[in-house]
């Protein structure tokens, strides 16, 4: 849909709504192309999903576009998604520079992969095995998914160098990005083998690095606590605040051990200059910091600075597990709570209690979402639960007590993997997160599931023959393809497309310009190394066309011998033959000898070329012999002067002038340089040049008119000393 800007202070189309419809305004969504105005032609077209692609191209001459840094055009994809992928405050925005290190970055992790498929598929063609029958397959897909994780951030690692504030109740973080998030929940549940034992506390772990990006659906519990934070600072009694024990409800609910005894340790108990006898209320509270503290959980390790008792075994998990209820359930019959003076402080501890408890109707109401009630199931009311026992049903009953109040990409994403549908994955992954991620997604999705592999592999006949993979390869590999710092890339995607790929990858090395040698060499460089020689000869032959149209002769005929094209180069050598056979004069021969150099003897059938050849080795050795008066030079002029009339190659229009520049030779004292037999010989091409004189086409208009006369003198002259030496 092609369109010419208009002028709507900046917008391509501008809107203009309705004065009686009331109807909001029009979301407005900035498109960062760096394309420098002005704007000549704007592209809009949809892409995969939500995504819609904009190119914006500057006019082909427009004014100020000389500069070797302008940018004449650029595609941006524009993400129309109503929740998009998390649109979250505290999200991180990955800009186009960042996506670029990601997906150059995940290039070579992607063809090691393919590289150990191909490995696999082929040691299982010999034994008659599939290939998700190796265990070492996911070992070698987890290993991948690890390394691209890696390239997405690591929601643990602290945002920069910096003291931690004593009173700060979450932890300064590097902010998350809701494609690391997508790709992390993939990986737990699609890759890693080894978490199956721990899987609950895993989702527990996934949700406490990503709540924050879930705010488009409503409050979540970093949203509580992070306003909280905002006016902890101005509170006196924070023990009075019901903010501050709904905040201490909702990190417990979703297992924020270490931030729950962080905001315990700041309750107005601990304070050493306390008026009133608070010594029952102190220690209930800390009595709670301690359960929290113990808290089991089944997980073979816990991270620096995360709070729980680790059990790595179910034996150990259940046994602690009930010890643990057991003080749970002792401390809150215990009598002391009737000493406890502070009403609000034995209330809030008390639902603390009864969170830990698994009292669904307290968890209900600590938890902000669907998504941090499911993990709170996990925690505190099925905390036996292993692998995807019951989950979907779950997460259905959950959704129903805590509505959403909006949609995010991660809870789509979610809800699939969790009702093991391969297709909702999928269709979820292309409509919220593009196709990079889904690219290298599938690898996850088909490491350990047969469904997954059968659906994205089956060649349909409605896309052309190709499988759903090739397909999402080849609309990532274009959207790679439609930038210059990118296209590079592509290749890596193409030829793993068997069927449609390489004849794109053809169409996409032939169309890139051939102006700059350096671009030319990387052409040629891919084309190496996916072994298209013909696309490589292709290539050259273009570019020494185009050099040789443009004037640059010398690189035009380079590439031509790259390519090995006999043709052009026949050409050329009957074309340089023709231009200095018109005027054979010493200015005429220097001014292609360059080029004659170039090209080299071995041309072939361009006879005429050789013969050049030894013509400049004639005038090279008769320049010689006339200036250094050497008998031995002046000979092997002779010789060369010998082997060009005697090679019926060389064209008669050069028998004369070759004959006159030897003069000096034929008068050469005191012995004369030619035998009787070869004065004889030049002696008979000098006549038949005298009847060819006599012919029309005949011209010699570059040589002074007593050239013949001279040379039949000076060659009588030699017969005559040849004569009187001959023995």
């Amino acid at each position: 849909m092609p369109g010419m800007p208009t002028d709507g202070g900046g917008a391509i189309v501008p809107f203009r709504g309705e004065p009686g419809l009331g109807l909001p305004p029009p979301t407005v969504r900035p498109i960062h192309h760096g394309v420098a105005p002005p704007m000549f032609r704007i592209y809009v077209s949809w892409s995969s999903g939500n995504l819609l692609q904009v190119a914006c191209l500057r006019a082909p001459n427009s004014e100020g576009a000389g500069g070797a840094e302008e940018v004449a055009g650029s595609v941006v994809e524009v993400n129309l998604g109503g929740g998009g992928s998390g649109g979250s405050e505290s999200e991180e925005k990955i800009d186009e520079a960042e996506m670029r290190r990601i997906e150059y970055g995940s290039v070579p992790a992607f063809a090691l992969l393919q590289s150990r498929k191909n490995a696999l598929a082929d040691a299982a063609a010999l034994s008659r095995a599939s290939v998700p029958d190796h265990a070492e397959w996911w070992q070698y897909v987890l290993e991948y998914s690890k390394t691209i994780g890696s390239l997405l951030g690591n929601a643990d690692c602290p945002a920069a160098f910096m003291l931690e504030d004593p009173k700060a109740i979450l932890k300064v973080r590097e902010k998350p990005t809701s494609l690391r998030a997508a790709w992390e929940l993939l990986e737990i549940f699609y890759v890693d083998k080894q978490l199956q034992g721990w899987l609950p506390e895993r989702l527990v772990d996934w949700l406490a690095d990503f709540d924050s990006l879930l705010s488009s659906m409503g409050s979540t519990t970093y949203s509580k606590l992070s306003n909280f934070q905002k006016k902890f600072i101005n509170l006196q009694i924070i023990e009075d605040d019901p903010d501050y024990w709904n905040g201490l409800s909702a990190a417990l609910s979703v297992g924020w051990l270490d931030t729950v005894v962080n905001m315990l340790r700041f309750h107005g108990s601990y304070q050493l200059d306390q008026m009133d006898n608070r010594e029952t209320e102190n220690g209930l509270v800390e009595a709670v910091v301690v359960l929290v503290s113990t808290m089991p959980r089944m997980r073979p390790n816990l991270p620096t600075g995360k709070l729980g008792q680790c059990c790595k075994t179910r034996p150990d998990f259940i046994k602690a597990w009930e010890k643990w209820r057991g003080q749970v359930t002792k401390l809150e019959c215990s009598a002391f709570w009737i000493q406890c003076g502070h009403q609000k402080t034995r209330d809030g501890l008390k639902n603390l209690l009864r969170i830990m408890m698994g009292n669904i109707k307290d968890l209900t109401a600590a938890t902000s979402n669907w998504l941090e009630l499911f993990a709170s199931h996990f925690l505190y009311i099925k905390p036996f639960t292993v692998g995807f026992e019951g989950m979907h049903h779950l997460a259905q009953k959950c959704i129903q007590l805590k509505p959403p109040s909006g949609t995010n990409g991660l809870t789509g994403l979610f809800i699939g993997v969790l009702s093991e549908n391969p297709e909702v994955v999928l269709a979820e992954c292309t409509n919220n997160f593009g196709p990079w991620l889904v690219t290298h997604a599938m690898e996850l999705l088909t490491a350990d599931n047969d469904y997954a592999d059968i659906m994205l592999h089956e060649e349909r006949p409605n896309l052309g023959g190709i499988s759903l993979e090739e397909l999402h390869r080849l609309v990532y590999a274009q959207v790679l393809c439609s930038h210059s710092l990118t296209w590079q890339i592509a290749p890596t995607y193409l030829s793993s497309c068997l069927n449609q790929g390489l004849g794109l990858l053809e169409i996409l090395l032939l169309k890139q310009p051939i102006q700059d040698n350096r671009l030319v060499l990387k052409t040629l460089e891919i084309c190496r190394l996916y072994e298209l020689d013909n696309v490589s000869t292709n290539i050259m032959k273009v570019a020494g066309i185009y050099h040789w149209k443009h004037g640059r002769k010398g690189s035009g005929v380079y590439w031509f011998q790259q390519a090995h094209d006999k043709v052009h180069l026949d050409r050329i050598a009957q074309l340089l033959f023709e231009r200095i056979g018109k005027s054979v004069t010493d200015d005429s021969f220097k001014q292609w000898e360059g080029l004659l150099e170039l090209l080299g003897p071995d041309i072939g059938s361009a006879g005429g070329l050789e013969f050049l050849h030894r013509y400049r080795d004639f005038k090279r050795s008769l320049q010689q012999a006339l200036d250094g008066r050497s008998g031995e030079a002046a000979r092997k002029t002779v010789d060369f002067l010998m082997q060009l009339m005697r090679n019926p190659s060389t064209p008669q229009r050069f028998w004369l002038p070759l004959l006159h520049d030897s003069v000096e030779l034929f008068n050469f004292k005191p012995n004369p340089l030619m035998d009787v037999a070869e004065t004889t010989l030049l002696l008979k091409k000098l006549r038949e040049l005298s009847m060819a004189k006599l012919r029309p086409d005949f011209s010699s208009n570059h040589l002074p008119s007593h050239a013949l006369s001279s040379v039949k003198l000076a060659l009588a002259s030699n017969l005559a000393y040849a004569i009187l030496e001959d023995p």
